[in-house]
């Protein structure tokens, strides 16, 4: 049969593994969205563990742990609170509307693998769509192709958008530092106060492995 010729020809192998990236992209999206950011917990209120002294050796002694005042509980370094999801979140990044959830110490990396995911579905799915375009000057091409052409300018939207948002993140990792501390640092008191301009930072390499690995 025609389906069977097509296998033999490796021509379903495709179609096969764009449905597995969307299906990929879709269970991503309800991980990130669904899962704990790093909610600042009231039994965590102790002082800074001996691993975050060993990982930010470098911020003044004299910077104490202060204490929400929504929550109530102390907050750990790099920690904010999120008035939309009423909690603190560590290392906190920014409130992502497009997940419905902070981007924090526990999803964030996994954020960045759904973006990177999500952008290729986007790709591969403008180049499908763009495939399926053929133009011509007339009515008729128009409105039988006005759906075809609308998704594709959509998909370009939506990749653009998720490009830029992916280089800004990777970018930021590169440097160790968050959303929130890049647009805020002059109202943070760990970085107004610090001798250094980022005191986190400790080389690309060594930034990417400690936030991936």
């Amino acid at each position: 049969s025609d389906l069977q010729k097509q296998e033999e020809r490796g021509e379903l192998l495709q179609p096969l593994i764009f449905v597995l990236l969307v299906l990929c992209s879709v269970l991503l999206y309800f991980k990130v969205s669904l899962m704990d950011p790093g909610f600042v917990k009231s039994e965590e209120e102790a002082g800074k563990s001996e691993e975050q002294s060993m990982v930010i050796p470098q911020v003044p002694s004299n910077i104490k742990m202060r204490r929400c005042g929504y929550c109530m509980v102390k907050q750990p370094m790099r920690a904010k609170h999120c008035q939309l999801c009423q909690h603190c979140v560590r290392r906190y990044d920014h409130h992502c509307p497009w997940i419905e959830n902070c981007v924090g110490e526990k999803n964030h990396p996994l954020f960045i693998v759904y973006l990177s995911v999500q952008l290729v579905v986007l790709l591969w799915g403008g180049h499908i769509a763009w495939s399926g375009l053929y133009f011509e000057q007339s009515w008729d091409w128009l409105q039988h192709n006005i759906l075809l052409l609308m998704s594709f300018l959509l998909i370009v939207i939506f990749t653009v958008v998720v490009l830029l948002l992916l280089i800004s993140q990777l970018y930021l990792i590169s440097c160790n530092t968050t959303t929130w501390e890049f647009m805020s640092h002059h109202r943070i008191s760990y970085l107004r106060h610090s001798e250094l301009e980022n005191p986190f930072d400790q080389g690309v390499i060594l930034n990417l492995w400690r936030f991936f690995c």
